[in-house]
């Protein structure tokens, strides 16, 4: 075994800490297929000098038995590591890859274009913080660029950059490449996309990958790699604190702890905390792991949480933070992205897992569905394969959630065939509407009216009412017993006087008095 000397091991440390400062930036590459994004991911490792001799070699021997460039280089075969991926040419499955350059360290995920495999591609975007979404010069938008550009808004992404590809196969033309910038600013404009840059690639060239390209000197913008070298992303708040519950600690009867993973926020030992969906609230007693207790968690860590007070928690319950906005509800309203061959259809039972909870879920029948084209969304009786809509769901029991563009972790979820178990849908929590919940509505009011304390003068209204209805009663039966109208009026006038103030004290005291009520 070779030994590393002091000053080695020093140097090496040295790295290791420069490599810890860099921040962590993730992107996903995604557009149509045969659009170029495994080419370009390929280029850009090789341009920025990322690749070691062997994995050169090794893209040499694969170019020379799987490529479609001739002589050179298939820089997409460095993603495409299945076989059928490489037979068919195309990507299937997503492709993680991470590489640090001097000034940024970062996770790129490869994913799919064709149709079929949207499901892979709508995983990649859910962690991602940028898309680089690919358009062909010459092809211009398809469907599934469309697709993949309202997918990567709705898991929140807010950061996009267009990369128009294949620039050669357009003479290296401004005005093509103006015409699907002109287009594409037209289709997203309401995407909520808060920043979109264009930039005229040509991968398999690298031209504008991480070289500027002397072929479109009309070009005054970054490279590929500069911008994502200098991208800003606003991170969300960390504030409020969510931990989804894994499961129950309980190796003997002196220790009991809730383990799980911090989705987001911190805690410390005494944090007021509420537990979800029931709301019941404690503090935090301890922070333990399996080095040791910690004085504070951070979102990121799995930890196992001991509380002062012996209460009720299990598995799929959310520890959250006491005065943030946490909720309990069965009716949301989601975004979804269906994935399934069978087509959603609104009351059909699915399960719906959300963090570490599994509940049965239905769909209501006010269900919408994204024209890709036009952008608008219309009333619809069901989602194929694919189709992005927006519906209520409502669940059979109360589950903790949270809406997707403040926490992603607890407002995002899957849906699952009960009988297959095959994801066929993904969502996202875009409000949540417990006055939606009609029955749950109707049983609070209901409840609400029943326990109520009456008023003075809600007493006082009543009995006058009351005295009014029975004077009328008592001055027509005086009126036919002596066949005076004024003999009438005194008894009535007199009855109105006495009886009102009696039944006003008759009513505050069944109002104080707690039997029979609900």
């Amino acid at each position: 075994m070779t030994a590393f000397s002091l000053p080695k091991l020093l140097e090496i440390e040295d790295v290791l800490v420069e490599q810890e400062r860099k921040s962590l930036l993730r992107f996903i590459v995604c557009g149509s297929v045969d659009h170029g994004k495994s080419t370009l991911i390929g280029r850009l490792l090789f341009e920025a000098g990322l690749l070691l001799a062997d994995q050169m070699d090794a893209l040499h021997h694969d170019s020379r038995r799987h490529g479609t460039q001739g002589e050179e280089p298939d820089f997409a075969l460095l993603l495409d590591g299945l076989v059928a991926e490489r037979e068919q040419k195309i990507t299937i499955d997503v492709a993680y890859r991470f590489f640090a350059t001097a000034k940024r360290k970062f996770i790129v995920a490869d994913t799919p274009g064709h149709e079929q495999y949207t499901r892979n591609m709508a995983t990649g975007a859910s962690t991602a913080d940028v898309a680089l979404l690919l358009v062909s010069a010459r092809e211009g938008l398809a469907s599934q660029t469309k697709r993949h550009a309202v997918i990567v808004s709705t898991m929140g992404v807010r950061h996009l950059v267009v990369a128009v590809n294949k620039m050669d196969l357009v003479d290296w033309s401004q005005t093509a490449f103006a015409a699907v910038e002109g287009k594409f600013r037209e289709f997203a404009r309401d995407l909520g996309i808060e920043e979109t840059l264009f930039i005229p690639v040509a991968a398999q060239s690298g031209d504008n990958i991480v070289a500027r390209s002397e072929r479109m000197s009309w070009y005054r913008g970054p490279t590929v790699l500069e911008h994502l070298e200098r991208v800003k992303v606003k991170r969300p708040r960390r504030a409020a604190f969510r931990m989804p519950v894994q499961c129950v600690n309980r190796p003997n009867p002196s220790f009991r702890g809730y383990c799980g993973l911090i989705a987001n926020g911190d805690v410390t030992p005494g944090t007021p905390v509420q537990i979800l969906p029931s709301g019941v609230r404690t503090h935090v007693a301890r922070i333990a792991t399996a080095d040791g207790d910690l004085a504070r968690a951070v979102a990121g860590q799995a930890v196992t949480l001991c509380f002062l007070d012996d209460i009720d928690v299990s598995r799929g319950d959310v520890v959250a933070g006491v005065g943030s906005r946490a909720s309990a509800t069965q009716c949301f309203r989601a975004r979804l992205v269906w994935l399934g061959q069978d087509a959603l259809v609104p009351g059909r039972a699915y399960l719906l897992k959300l963090a570490a909870a599994t509940v049965n879920a239905t769909v209501e029948a006010t269900l919408d569905v994204l024209d890709l084209d036009t952008r608008k969304s219309t009333p619809t009786d069901c989602l194929r394969t694919n189709d992005i809509g927006a519906a209520f769901v409502r669940l059979d029991r109360p589950l903790a959630v949270d809406i997707y563009a403040d926490i992603r972790e607890t407002g995002s979820f899957i849906l699952i065939d009960p009988e297959s178990f095959d994801t066929v849908g993904l969502g996202i929590v875009e409000a949540v509407h417990p006055a939606e919940d009609r029955g749950l509505a109707r049983e609070t009011k209901l409840i609400g009216f029943m326990g109520a304390t009456e008023t003075r003068v809600r007493s006082v209204a009543k009995a006058v009412s009351w005295r009014a209805t029975g004077s009328l009663d008592t001055f027509i039966l005086a009126a036919l017993i002596t066949g005076s109208s004024s003999v009438a009026g005194g008894v009535a006038l007199a009855e109105v006087l006495t009886k009102t103030l009696i039944y006003y004290f008759h009513e505050r005291v069944w109002a104080a008095i707690p039997w029979g009520r609900r």
